[in-house]
């Protein structure tokens, strides 16, 4: 799925934003269902997801909320069916280095207009590390995604650093004065545009102050034959098979 050109700027950068990998028609179908979840579940449920440490170190971000959901394909059949979309397993597989691409979990954000919570900069290992650091993200951009509608920013070959420490306050963050979102480089993606980074990557994203809502999905794979360092923040979708075959479930002595 990856051109080579793609495959060298991950290896350099630690991540790849792939434009156009999925049509904006199929982006326009995403964005509604996304949205049209999240009018069903606030019905009965607080979505809010706003990290503590994002209000109180991101300039200006007080005020400022952000939807979400974990696990998205137990609501509706169309994420189900995107998370094993060709497209996006065949370039995570060229990424992580194997056709056996497991899933870890899933997650939707809307960022409102106006007042769309940002995030600090950090890496997603903090939350779920895995002995041989497979894991990947991908997101999926279903309406365009500018500067000033938060776009995601990332700091190119962190992931070489290694797993950070981070502080647990509020949401793991790295240091404010040290990795400030506004000073990483932007990614700013269009409709159908899918960003790729390694979980070692730091990566964190601005506020929404435009007049129209940033809509993404997150979903997290990674090689199924990595393990994880510790149990924790395990999802309801965890293992599920998204390409290839879980090595593991095969008995020894057998091919």
């Amino acid at each position: 799925m990856l051109t080579k050109e793609q495959k060298i700027f991950y290896i350099e950068n630690g991540y790849v934003l792939v434009k156009g990998l999925l049509s904006k028609e199929e982006a326009a179908l995403y964005r509604k269902e996304t949205h049209d979840l999240a009018g069903r579940l606030s019905v009965h449920q607080n979505m809010d997801a706003t990290w503590g440490s994002a209000k109180a170190g991101v300039p200006g971000a007080q005020d400022t909320k952000i939807l979400h959901c974990h696990n998205v394909q137990f609501f509706s059949s169309a994420f189900t069916k995107l998370l094993v979309d060709d497209r996006i397993t065949s370039a995570a597989a060229d990424i992580i280095g194997t056709q056996n691409v497991q899933l870890h979990h899933t997650k939707m954000f809307i960022k409102p207009p106006e007042k769309g919570a940002p995030f600090p900069m950090h890496q997603d290992a903090p939350y779920f590390p895995y002995d041989k650091h497979s894991m990947i993200a991908v997101i999926l951009h279903f309406d365009d995604a500018p500067i000033e509608k938060g776009c995601v920013r990332v700091v190119p070959s962190s992931y070489k650093l290694g797993q950070l420490e981070h502080s647990s306050e509020g949401g793991w963050h790295l240091p404010f004065s040290e990795y400030p979102v506004a000073s990483a480089v932007p990614c700013e993606a269009e409709a159908g545009d899918a960003l790729f980074f390694s979980y070692l990557t730091i990566h964190g994203s601005g506020i929404n102050v435009s007049s129209e809502a940033r809509t993404t999905m997150l979903i997290q794979m990674l090689d199924a034959e990595d393990t994880p360092t510790i149990k924790t923040h395990e999802s309801r979708g965890q293992g599920m098979m998204l390409r290839g075959v879980d090595p593991l479930s095969i008995p020894r002595g057998v091919e």
